[in-house]
């Protein structure tokens, strides 16, 4: 599950804010205060229809290893800026409260809480950085994956970004990330040594510029690996050198040995052109079956290229621009308070400003995403209060966030939760899933999806409603800020 990289102590790994404001509470005799705030994001990013929920396994890990350490507080003694019982207060620092989360792989949408924690409010603040810059960074590889995986329609496409992405960490789990969202494999060796997402490679360039001819490398290398042979043919020239040589390759070495070849990679020029002549000379070679695989800077938008001009290709190899997200490098995910307790009652707290897009909705809740009872499609998701009631036997009448004069009634639909209880009182109460498990679930979600969430150009706007109980107490909320401006 790799523990190995979570048992690095990422405690510090926060805003200094974060840091101050929790000094500042406990010198305000707040420490104790139970607060309640809620992750959630504002844009899908490429403007897509959904994004994909990941990071939920590191958050988890850094939760049950949060603590400060003699190093960390004589750290922020140094800052003399800390009251000194502020600081034996942190020497035995842990998170004590509760969290709430949808699963990784889940489908989210903008404007819903992904992740609630309900905690002191030192603890609540703390957490803060780690857990957006978890949730935000595999959140966006996790999006950005699936959609070159629809784009690929049902190819195999491998993920070979590491070298180019934001340091090994970022290229570590954002592998594990990509995986997650269908993927089917890695170049990564650590995410399969950690995570057990396939390890997957061929041949370098260099491998062949080892030798003295393109053929005599070729040759080598299926000696090497006659089960698993798959040649690197543009070196020098594709259709001249490159496949040629890779026939004759097959031919003297693997032919003899009753092998077949697992494929060609074209990695460089006009990969449509080139694929379809190198099938040809491959079948009429006698290698069918020998796959083509195809890389080089490539992202959803040039594979549907290239699927749309006939290429034939087998697979893909994805690089940079998934790993760094390129197009759309920014998961905007927040973590705003929405409500704190007093005398046992959960008081909501709202942010309101002049963009409308920052305005947020108050308040303890529950999240429910509501599917079609036919088909079992999701239909909506639905915000409500945490102590109301979703009937499934009552049609439910829904509006467009973008639009509340467009109204949509749901007369036959099913009802389910999303979030799930993570942590309770600080002790872990979910029993995490494997890599495989978290795949498998992330496809059968997307596979709820309309066709029309799930295009790639202006996809359908999908509802993600308030109850009226809520959308009225955000309504109160607001006019009475209003009227204090």
């Amino acid at each position: 599950m790799g523990d190995e990289m979570n048992n690095i102590n990422y405690t510090l790994m926060c805003d200094f804010y974060e840091i101050t404001m929790g000094n500042g509470y406990f010198v305000q005799g707040l420490k104790d205060k139970i607060c309640y705030y809620d992750v959630f994001f504002r844009t899908v990013p490429d403007n897509g229809g959904f994004a994909i929920a990941c990071g939920l396994e590191q958050v988890i890990e850094y939760i049950k290893n949060l603590h400060f350490s003699n190093e960390d507080i004589k750290y922020l003694e140094e800052k003399k800026i800390f009251a000194k019982e502020f600081l034996e207060y942190l020497e035995d620092f842990r998170f004590t409260g509760d969290i709430y989360a949808v699963p990784e792989g889940t489908v989210i949408f903008p404007n819903e809480p992904i992740l609630t924690v309900r905690a002191k409010a030192i603890e609540a603040q703390f957490i803060e950085t780690y857990v957006l810059a978890t949730l935000n960074h595999q959140s966006l590889i996790a999006t950005k994956s699936q959609r070159v995986v629809r784009a690929a329609q049902g190819r195999a496409v491998s993920e070979f970004g590491a070298r180019r992405a934001h340091g090994a960490e970022a290229a570590t789990l954002g592998a594990r990330a990509a995986y997650i969202a269908g993927v089917n494999g890695t170049s990564n060796t650590l995410t399969d040594r950690l995570f057990h997402a396939p390890a997957t490679g061929t041949m370098a360039h260099s491998w062949v510029q080892m030798f003295p001819t393109e053929l005599e490398a070729f040759k080598k290398y299926c000696e090497v690996y006659p089960g698993s042979a798959l040649l690197l043919v543009d070196t020098y020239n594709v259709l001249k050198s490159g496949i040629p040589n890779a026939i004759k390759a097959f031919d003297e070495v693997l032919k003899p040995l009753g092998r077949r070849p697992l494929g060609i990679r074209l990695d460089s020029g006009d990969i449509a052109y080139q694929s379809k002549k190198a099938r040809k000379m491959l079948d009429e070679a006698g290698y069918p079956d020998c796959k083509i695989f195809a890389s080089n800077s490539l992202d959803e938008n040039l594979i549907r290229g290239l699927i749309h001009q006939g290429a034939k290709i087998d697979a893909f190899g994805v690089g940079e621009r998934l790993i760094t997200a390129k197009s759309s490098p920014v998961f905007d995910g927040v973590y705003k308070l929405t409500a704190v307790e007093e005398e046992d009652r959960i008081i909501p707290r709202i942010k309101i400003s002049e963009n409308i897009a920052k305005i947020t909705t108050p308040g303890f809740k529950k999240l429910y995403r509501l599917y079609n009872g036919e088909n079992g499609k999701a239909e909506a998701d639905l915000l409500t209060l945490y102590d109301e009631i979703v009937n499934e036997n009552e049609p439910y009448e829904l509006f467009d966030p973008n639009a509340t004069w467009k109204r949509k009634t749901l007369t036959n639909f099913k009802k389910r939760e999303l979030q799930v209880p993570i942590f309770k009182d600080g002790k872990l109460v979910y029993k995490l899933p494997d890599l495989e498990e978290i795949r498998a679930y992330c496809k059968a979600e997307v596979a709820t999806l309309w066709d029309e969430v799930t295009r790639f150009e202006n996809p359908h706007n999908y509802y993600v409603d308030l109850s009226q109980k809520l959308w009225d107490m955000k309504d109160e909320l607001l006019k009475e800020h209003s009227n204090l401006i």
